[in-house]
């Protein structure tokens, strides 16, 4: 099992730092050149600050990675980008793209992290291994010697905050030292539920096929109100009257997967026309 420590700035860390118990961030890479390989989901990915701060300063565990309009990022995340507004996360962007551009669309490198947590400067854990040369992160084994000395301070840390407890950390020692490591699939929130759908779709309306993003949502086929869970297995992608039309119960999704249509809408056409 891996861990990857990734470099954010100071102001993606205090933004979200600032926020009560957050069930999701986005952690965004501004280049949006290439997709995020490094994980699997429901490992653990780590923050380390830019140097000379060669410290991890939380983490989260891992859940998707994608390439996403700035747009859609925001619209999915919101505050949870690390950032107060739409503008101001256009502009730490286009800042590191070093255009004053601040109209376009931005493509972005988005890492969907779910149950991240942030430490206070007095329990930041030092890096080992730690070369200026890195510039976007780090991936580390769990059982090589900087990954266990990572990871045993990480728990003492944890445990000293009752944070997290071990189980909840999905990795789990057993008699020989650092030995078999487990891992759970991570429960998704909202944004990054739209964001898995959307890209389990392949980005298409399931019923229209329909491809622009802006009017492209994510449904829960079981209602979210009524504990339909944020899953994919859950979700559907639909055009957005579409998607209202669903919401309001003049489409449904059978068992089957079969898209059935409620006689209501004929029955109001008559009473409407």
């Amino acid at each position: 099992m891996n861990f990857f420590i990734g470099i954010t700035d100071q102001d993606w860390f205090d933004s979200l730092s600032s926020l009560t118990f957050p069930e999701e961030v986005n952690f965004w890479q501004p280049s949006g050149k290439s997709t995020f390989r490094a994980l699997k989901p429901g490992e653990l990915f780590l923050f380390k600050l830019h140097s000379p701060n060669d410290y991890i300063a939380g983490s989260g565990f891992f859940a998707h990675p994608t390439l996403l309009p700035i747009s859609l990022a925001w619209d999915a995340f919101q505050e949870k980008n690390g950032a107060n507004s739409l503008l101001e996360m256009r502009q730490r962007i286009a800042k590191y793209r070093k255009t004053e551009d601040l109209i376009v669309d931005f493509i972005i490198g988005c890492i969907l992290l779910e149950q991240p947590f942030f430490l206070d400067e007095s329990e930041w854990i030092p890096v080992p291994e730690w070369s200026s040369s890195i510039v976007v992160g780090k991936t580390f084994e769990m059982n090589s010697e900087a990954g266990k000395s990572i990871w045993h301070k990480l728990q003492l840390v944890l445990s000293k905050k009752q944070l997290i407890s071990e189980p909840d950390l999905r990795i789990e020692e057993d008699k020989a030292r650092y030995g078999k490591e487990t891992l759970i699939k991570p429960r998704l929130g909202q944004g990054s539920f739209k964001i898995v759908v959307t890209d389990a779709y392949r980005r298409s309306c399931a019923i229209t096929q329909e491809r622009v993003l802006p009017v492209l949502e994510a449904a829960h086929i079981k209602p979210y109100a009524d504990s339909g869970p944020h899953d994919v297995r859950n979700g559907v992608l639909l055009r957005s009257d579409i998607y209202k039309l669903f919401d309001r119960g003049y489409l449904t999704i059978t068992p089957k997967l079969h898209i059935e249509v409620s006689h209501r809408i004929k029955d109001e056409k008559e009473v409407y026309k």
